[in-house]
C-alpha cells in the first residue's frame, strides 16, 4: 500500500494553537517540539507538493485560553501558517461542524484528506470520525498528532490505542517520514 494520498488530497492541520505549545496556561502538548518540526515537515512537503493546506483553530467560551482573542488562541507561529492557507474556526470536537471546510475540501476537488494535529482523543478522533462520515478517504501523520497524559492513560498510550482504532475504521496511517521522505525527528 502507498503512503501517498490521493494526488489532490489536502492537508488539515487542527487546532495546532499557542495554549497548546507555550505552556502559559495548561501543560504543553505531549513531545510538543517533535509535534511541531513534525507538522512542519508535512506542511512543507504538501507545499512542494502543490497541496492545499488548511488550518483548523478551536473557538473557546469566554474565559477559556482557547477563546477568540486570547493569547492562546492563534495558530502556532513557528508552524508558519501563509496567508493563503484558510483557518476554519470549530467549537466542539469534528472540524467538519464547519460546513465552510467541507466545502473547501470539495473545491479540492480531493477523495481524501491528511489530518494532523491536537488533541488525539478529542478533536483529531472527532475530525477523523467527521471525514469518514463525509464520505472521504482518510489518511492520518501517525506521528504528527498529540494529546495530553490523564490521569489513568499516558498520552503516548493515548496516541497508540488511538492509531489503533483509526486503523480499525480504515483509516491509512503513515509516518512523517514514509509521508514527507524526510527523517522524523
Amino acid at each position: 500500500m502507498s503512503s501517498t494520498p490521493a494526488e489532490k488530497a489536502p492537508v488539515i492541520v487542527i487546532d495546532l494553537q499557542t495554549n497548546m505549545f507555550d505552556g502559559l496556561v495548561e501543560p504543553p502538548l505531549h513531545d510538543a517540539d517533535l509535534l511541531t518540526d513534525r507538522a512542519r515537515k508535512v506542511i512543507d512537503w504538501a507545499r512542494r507538493e502543490g497541496r492545499a493546506i488548511a488550518f483548523v483553530r478551536h473557538d473557546g467560551p469566554e474565559g477559556d485560553p482557547l477563546a477568540p482573542g486570547e493569547p492562546g488562541w492563534p495558530v502556532w507561529p513557528a508552524l508558519g501558517q501563509r496567508d493563503d492557507e484558510p483557518t476554519f474556526s470549530k467549537t466542539v470536537r469534528d472540524s467538519f461542524s464547519n460546513p465552510e471546510l467541507g466545502q473547501w475540501i470539495e473545491n479540492q476537488g480531493a477523495p481524501e484528506v491528511v489530518i494532523l494535529g491536537a488533541q488525539t482523543d478529542f478533536c483529531v478522533a472527532g475530525t477523523v470520525q467527521g471525514a469518514i462520515a463525509a464520505g472521504l478517504k482518510v489518511t492520518v501523520v501517525a506521528d504528527a498528532h498529540s494529546t495530553l497524559d490523564q490521569p489513568q492513560e499516558s498520552a503516548a498510550a493515548i496516541i497508540r490505542r488511538y492509531n489503533a482504532q483509526f486503523a480499525e475504521a480504515g483509516v491509512k496511517l503513515v509516518t512523517t517520514e514514509a509521508l514527507t521522505g524526510s527523517p522524523a525527528a
